[in-house]
């Protein structure tokens, strides 16, 4: 089993639990309508990695940086900032035929995690980058959400359980794109609605 780094600890989630079309603009973006419930899917374990991919099977991946919740104590305890990799091609396919996402979303190498930091209120303002080859080419926070993080684990816990360790990604904001080859990917995590705000974690990524 895969797992994550927590301070000094390494911990193993046993499932990554998404939200999608958590923003509007994204959703604008991909030409989506906004749901009328909080759309949910789910990757394994086996598909985290700490290796940025370009392609995966011959197809071009793309990024969609988002904030990331740990679920312990019956409570999100910590964030990082996490890489949802996606074959949009793939998952246009399924899409248009209705089919579930799994092989564009859950294969293997798609899903990246910064360290995760401890918080005490995962409510409180958060403020996260990403960079490619130093241009900014995501921003977003919790405001601009459409299901805030508390409201996600309570929707959550509703209907499924949530095993100490595991990991929500809470969805992205717009920006998302093609993942370029070589190229160098740096994330950002601030507590506060500005990226000049308090600086909680930087990571950064070489795609091979």
């Amino acid at each position: 089993m895969k797992s994550v780094v927590l301070g000094e600890k390494r911990i193993v989630p046993t499932k990554i639990v998404c939200i999608g079309r958590n923003y509007v603009d994204h959703i604008h973006e991909l030409g989506n309508d906004i749901p009328d419930d909080m759309v949910v899917f789910l990757k394994p374990n086996s598909a985290m990695s700490t290796v940025l991919l370009a392609e995966h099977q011959g197809e071009a991946l793309h990024y969609e940086t988002e904030l990331c919740f740990m679920f312990q104590d019956g409570r999100f305890s910590s964030v990082a900032i996490g890489l949802d990799l996606t074959k949009r091609d793939l998952q246009s396919k399924l899409k248009a035929k209705g089919l579930p996402w799994e092989r564009a979303k859950a294969f293997d190498g798609a899903a990246l995690f910064s360290p995760f930091v401890a918080i005490d209120d995962a409510e409180a303002p958060l403020h996260f980058t990403l960079s490619i080859n130093d241009n900014l080419v995501q921003e977003g926070h919790i405001d601009l959400m459409i299901y805030k993080p508390q409201t996600i684990l309570s929707e959550l816990q509703a209907f499924i359980s949530l095993d100490e360790g595991d990991i929500v990604m809470t969805g992205t904001p717009k920006g998302v794109g093609v993942i370029p080859a070589k190229s160098v990917f740096n994330v950002t995590l601030s507590r506060g609605l500005q990226a000049s705000a308090e600086p909680l974690l930087e990571w950064q990524w070489q795609v091979s």
